[in-house]
């Protein structure tokens, strides 16, 4: 089924607003001049042709001596008054026991608050069963983009809620992706239907979610 004419109108007017091309833009340089004037009646001097003139032993001693301050030494008691990172910042360990809740505990929360079956959840998402228990048996499970998508909008977040899914799998949705502003737009617009969103990807050129 083709995308309608309306959907489709309001989605390139959505990317008009929204996509950010990556296409590098040039702004024109102004023409400069061959010659420039350090003071008024002075003689001009071509750039990049010019001859240099080479100092005298006297000047480039002078030179020489202004060339680069002497290091300083730091004082030994004020190195031991300084903590170490790991004064400041504390362990690895500890900080790696603080990080928040994985993809896998995202999903499955936001499942529950929803009231949904899991296995309503995967179908409205496009994906299979199999893929599903890997992910439910797997702590560390990393999804694919699409994936995440894809459950993003089975469960019906708002934008603010599959940012936040997106991130906990290592993603985000940017300006500079159509993929990713069309994503936006069915879910600033609340449009859940993974059929419709496939649709509207192939209509722009742009790979389709579990597709």
């Amino acid at each position: 089924m083709r995308l309608k004419k309306t959907l489709l109108s309001e989605i390139t007017e959505y990317l008009r607003l929204h996509y950010d091309s990556p296409e590098p833009r040039f702004a024109a340089k102004e023409p400069q001049p061959l010659f420039h004037h350090a003071a008024k009646g002075a003689k001009p001097r071509a750039t990049g042709f010019a001859t240099r003139e080479v100092p005298d032993a006297d000047d480039a001693v002078v030179l020489d001596e202004c060339a680069a301050p002497a290091p300083i030494e730091a004082e030994p008691e004020r190195m031991a008054a300084m903590p170490l990172p790991t004064a400041a910042y504390g362990d690895l360990s500890s900080r790696l026991d603080t990080l928040d809740e994985s993809f896998q505990e995202a999903l499955f929360r936001l499942i529950d608050e929803r009231g949904m079956r899991d296995s309503t959840c995967y179908k409205r998402a496009g994906v299979d069963r199999k893929l599903f228990s890997k992910i439910r048996s797997n702590p560390s499970y990393r999804p694919s983009k699409s994936t995440a998508v894809a459950f993003a909008i089975a469960l019906e977040l708002s934008l603010e809620e599959a940012t936040e899914l997106l991130r906990k799998a290592g993603y985000a949705l940017s300006h500079s992706s159509k993929f990713d502003v069309i994503v936006e737009y069915f879910i600033v617009n609340r449009r859940f239907d993974l059929r419709e969103l496939n649709e509207a990807l192939y209509e722009f050129d742009q790979p389709l979610i579990n597709g």
